[in-house]
């Protein structure tokens, strides 16, 4: 199972959380986040995809971070429309493109359909005050209605609690093509705190690989 450590800010916890080799690692550019990301990210293993996180940013906004940080995907969070996607596309990036939509207790799987063509992975995060970090999960039974064959992340409030909950979920045929994490392995000033990703990597190693 592939994992995706976001909200990334620190350049000394950027290197030590690389040290755990997620697929991943997003660095969010929204001045309303405490994630907010700014200044120069250090190396890192290649292999790890960095993923710069945009809410209704301009194009050229987005195209210009790809360009000058080197993202290999992006992840729009905001009501971008299919449109936009479509434009992004047009710009030949060389990225992965996850289209976010939010969700609480119900979903409306209908609105996907006119994205396929234009992004590479959904990802379905939790509805709540702000975009992404909120703390808690969506109710997942909601997705046994997903109707797609497309892959998605699940994201929303996952922590080392949910270990046993996602396990299950992974158990199902959903197409879930990653893990979403952020805020659960927070500690003061959004640091993520690296034994406990290492646990949390460490129990679902294996699980739907």
């Amino acid at each position: 199972m592939k994992t995706k450590v976001c909200g990334m800010k620190y350049k000394e916890n950027i290197k030590a959380v690389a040290g755990l080799q997620p697929d991943y690692m997003g660095f969010i550019f929204y001045p309303k986040s405490p994630r907010n990301f700014e200044g120069e990210i250090p190396e890192i293993d290649e292999n790890i995809k960095k993923t710069g996180v945009f809410v209704n940013a301009p194009i050229g906004d987005v195209v210009q971070k790809v360009n000058q940080y080197g993202f290999k995907a992006v992840q729009l969070h905001g009501s971008e429309s299919v449109e936009y996607c479509q434009e992004l596309n047009s710009y030949d990036l060389d990225i992965e493109l996850f289209k976010v939509f939010s969700i609480k207790d119900e979903f409306d799987f209908s609105v996907l359909a006119a994205y396929e063509s234009f992004v590479d992975y959904f990802l379905f995060d939790t509805k709540g005050k702000d975009k992404g970090g909120n703390g808690y999960t969506f109710d997942w039974s909601v997705l046994k209605n997903y109707p797609s064959k497309k892959p998605f992340i699940l994201s929303g409030g996952i922590g080392v609690e949910e270990i046993e909950k996602v396990k299950e979920i992974l158990k199902t045929d959903l197409p879930i093509y990653a893990l979403d994490i952020n805020s659960k392995f927070e500690v003061e000033g959004v640091e993520k705190d690296v034994n406990l990703l290492q646990q949390f990597f460490r129990e679902i190693k294996g699980v739907r690989a």
